[in-house]
């Protein structure tokens, strides 16, 4: 299917730092990555074999809510249309037999979703667990890997109902395997889409944007090189209890600016 624009946000490099007190505490800093929107990036499973990431967001389910078809986008990576990310499941294996969660992100900067009410909410809910987690379907889009959660990239649509998504992806959690919860909220602070979500405590990560773009071709400007993250930043950042590392966007940049590597051993 033609792919629709990829979400590229202007805040490119984000802190993983647990904002509220509902949110779980983290043990130890790691690296996540935002994977699928450009075909040059490399495969989800040469992306887990770099050793840099301890996280992969796969960008983005665009389009659900409000009675439509769900679609995923994963740009010159595969045609979900045809079947043809299926093949997405070995790298996923991959990735989590290396320790690394992998995780579905709804949204983006560019896309068609919204919930219109608790009982859409539910249905949402009901797909992602059926087509992505550890439900059953016979349209699975990646596969049948089972993956480790659910992040929430939310940025248009309506503001209402997304604490109701995360309730009821919640309640599929079960002791031998969780339903990991991540968010990306949006500056300022609370998030006019994510802050009632944000309050059910049931995330354990949220990516909070520093505003720093991986490389400097990711965005206009804003850029900070490693050496300052790592000198000025990072030291400041890692003080806090809720520090849990750092957040980049995305693969296809940091491959070519090389951002993780400088930073991999400060964070």
């Amino acid at each position: 299917m033609p792919s629709p624009p990829p979400s590229t946000p202007y805040l490119s490099l984000l802190l993983l730092v647990f904002s509220s007190s509902l949110i779980r505490a983290s043990h130890g800093g790691g690296i996540a990555i935002y994977w699928g929107q450009n075909g040059n990036e490399g495969t989800l499973a040469s992306t887990c074999a770099t050793g840099r990431y301890a996280y992969v967001n796969l960008a983005f389910l665009y389009k659900f809510g409000s009675g439509q078809t769900p679609e995923i986008n994963l740009a010159g990576h595969c045609d979900p249309a045809s079947g043809g990310c299926t093949s997405i499941s070995s790298g996923i294996r991959s990735c989590q037999n290396q320790g690394i969660k992998v995780m579905l992100s709804l949204g983006g900067g560019v896309g068609s979703y919204s919930l219109a009410s608790q009982a859409d909410a539910r249905n949402v809910a009901d797909y992602l667990w059926n087509n992505f987690l550890g439900g059953t379907s016979s349209a699975r889009t990646l596969g049948d890997a089972v993956l480790d959660g659910i992040d929430f990239d939310i940025e248009l649509g309506s503001t209402q109902y997304w604490d109701d998504l995360a309730h009821y992806l919640s309640d599929h959690s079960k002791q031998e395997k969780k339903v990991y919860l991540t968010a990306a909220p949006q500056c300022p602070y609370p998030d006019s889409h994510l802050g009632a979500a944000l309050n059910t405590g049931h995330f354990d990560y949220v990516w909070m944007f520093l505003g720093l773009p991986a490389s400097s071709e990711a965005a206009g400007s804003g850029y900070v090189p490693p050496n300052v993250l790592t000198s000025q930043i990072l030291p400041v950042i890692k003080k806090s209890a809720k520090y849990g590392g750092v957040m980049l966007w995305s693969k296809y940049y940091d491959d070519k600016n090389g951002y993780s590597e400088s930073i991999k051993s400060s964070v």
